[in-house]
Parts: C-alpha cells; structure tokens; sequence
C-alpha cells in the first residue's frame, strides 16, 4: 500500500519560549532566530498550576520581533475557544508574519478548571476539536460559510483577509492517545508527540498512517513534529534531578520515571543519538523545551547544536 502521507525530507529544530515577561521574550526569541533554530513556539493554557502567557498572543508578539523562524504553537486548546474566533486570529497572524504560522492544537484537559471556566465540558473537547478542525479550514478559504453541527452553529458569513498562504497555515495535532492519532490521521496536516519515546513514536506514526488510509487520504503533506523537554548538561544525573523536580512542579505529580523515559537530557552528542532514534521513527522537527535557564540553553543550543540536529539524515524512509 502506498504511504498516504508525504513527509518533508530534512530534519528541523525549534525551541519552546518559556519567559513570562517582555524583555526575556524578546532577548530568547532574537536569541534563538539568531542561533539558527528553525522555529520558535508556545505553550498555551487558559489557567493551570504555573504561569503561562497566551499562546497566540506571544506568538503575534514574537513574529513582529523576528523575521525568519517559523512560529508555532504548541499545542494551542482549541476546544477552549470558538472556532470562528480561533480562524480570525490565527489568519490575522499567518498574514502579519509573512506565512510562518505552524498552527498545533491539542484537547487538553489535564486542568479542568479551565474547561469550567471557559463553559465547556470537559467530556466535550474531543468531538469539539473535531468539529472546530474543519471549520478552521472552511473559513480560511471559503466565503459564506454556514454551519449546523453537533457543537456551532453560525453563518453565513465570510473571514477576510484570508491567511497568507491559501487554505491557511498546517494544522498539526498534538497528543498521546488514540483519539489524538486518529484525529491527525484523519483530521490533520501534521502530528506533534508529547512525553513518548521513540519506539512509541514509530508505533504512533504507523496508526496515523493508517487511519489517513481509511480515511482515503492520499499523498498528504504532513509535519511530523516531536515536543521534548530539555536540559542539556555534562552530568546526566543533575539534569535527570531538575528535570524531575521542574516537571512535577509544572503538572502537579510525581515525575522522575516519566523524566527518565521521555526527556531529552546530558551531553549534546547524547541527546544527538536519542534524536537520531526519533528521526528514524518519522520526526522531521524537534521541538525543544528547556527546563533549564533560557538563555543558557541559547547558548549551549545555538550554532553547532542546532546545526548538527539539522544535518540529522534519516535512516530509512518512514
């Protein structure tokens, strides 16, 4: 059976913002373009246990301060918002940053009091993705949408000016159960893991295929992207500590097993062998989170790094 799904042939590098405040946000995101990362991205919450700047928000913020990377987020909620809403921003974005927008989206719903806050059910953010999925891609290319569906109803009506690039920028989903590999498979112009090895990786790669298979998808281009949290550091052991600590503070759980099967950690040459792994499982972008200082892992990231993540060559087509 033919591959349904079309993946880039180079391999590509990103870096998470995770500054709270102006000056640090604009000091890593000229840091990292400046290092030669390929992308930049954004965590998204409404609430949840730690500080967290609005995703798409940081990244308009980010895309005027910056000129070549990709911006991306990762993932933003989108169950958490209309989707009529989610298509204005995101477009307006795509078109004010020239057609660097990498739209990731995920369900969410380890915070439910977000879910409450906002006033949907949390039992609902499945079938509302699904739902909101399609409409995002009708409204940045259709005119006179209308719609009668399960969760929205509206229409019609038109989205003007449309994205920069025709038909919007690639929806890519995020997640690590089954419902989220079906919706990429079927639903999505890409997949973004989150805590999953590379054997796991492999495995989620040959369902997404699958359900993009039954859905009659054929010769889909398709990011394949890996989301791992990172501390590059000479002693695998301290690295393993903070990352362990930084993690159950931000989820609110214990999570040094997790730490040690999911993270990126020690010496870049390494981690360089665990990303080779992933590369050949069909990762094509690495997207790194420091769980470390920022701008020491600008350092330590940028230039040589980055550039021999770039020069990764998969091992077998995937």
């Amino acid at each position: 059976m033919a591959d349904p799904l079309v993946l880039n042939s180079g391999v590509e590098c990103g870096a998470v913002l995770t500054a709270q405040h102006r000056d640090g946000v604009l000091r890593l995101a000229r840091a990292f373009e400046a290092g030669g990362f390929d992308s930049v991205w954004a965590g998204d919450h409404v609430s949840f246990y730690v500080p967290i700047l609005e995703a798409l928000t940081l990244l308009s913020f980010v895309a005027g301060a910056t000129e070549r990377v990709k911006i991306g987020s990762s993932v933003y909620l989108l169950p958490l918002r209309h989707p009529t809403t989610t298509a204005k921003v995101a477009s307006t974005l795509d078109v004010l940053s020239g057609g660097r927008l990498i739209l990731g989206v995920g369900v969410g719903g380890e915070f439910p009091p977000e879910f409450e806050a906002s006033g949907v059910p949390v039992r609902e953010r499945g079938s509302r993705t699904d739902e909101a999925i399609g409409l995002l891609r009708r409204l940045w290319s259709e005119d006179g949408v209308a719609h009668e569906g399960r969760h929205f109803r509206f229409g019609p009506i038109s989205m003007d000016p449309k994205p920069a690039r025709p038909g919007g920028p690639p929806i890519v989903v995020g997640g690590r159960k089954a419902p989220a590999l079906r919706r990429a498979g079927r639903l999505g112009d890409g997949y973004i893991s989150h805590m999953c090895s590379a054997a796991q990786y492999a495995e989620n790669m040959t369902a997404i295929r699958r359900h993009a298979a039954e859905a009659g998808r054929r010769d889909v281009p398709f990011e394949t992207a890996a989301f791992l949290f990172t501390i590059l550091d000479d002693d695998y052991e301290r690295a393993l500590d903070g990352a362990a600590n930084l993690l159950q503070m931000i989820y609110n759980r214990p999570f040094r097993d997790a730490a040690k099967k999911y993270c990126l950690l020690g010496r870049p040459a390494d981690c360089l062998e665990q990303l080779q792994r992933f590369a050949d499982a069909g990762c094509r972008h690495f997207v790194l989170s420091p769980l470390m200082d920022p701008d020491e892992f600008a350092a330590r990231a940028g230039g040589e790094l980055v550039a021999a993540i770039q020069g990764i060559v998969p091992k077998r087509a995937s």
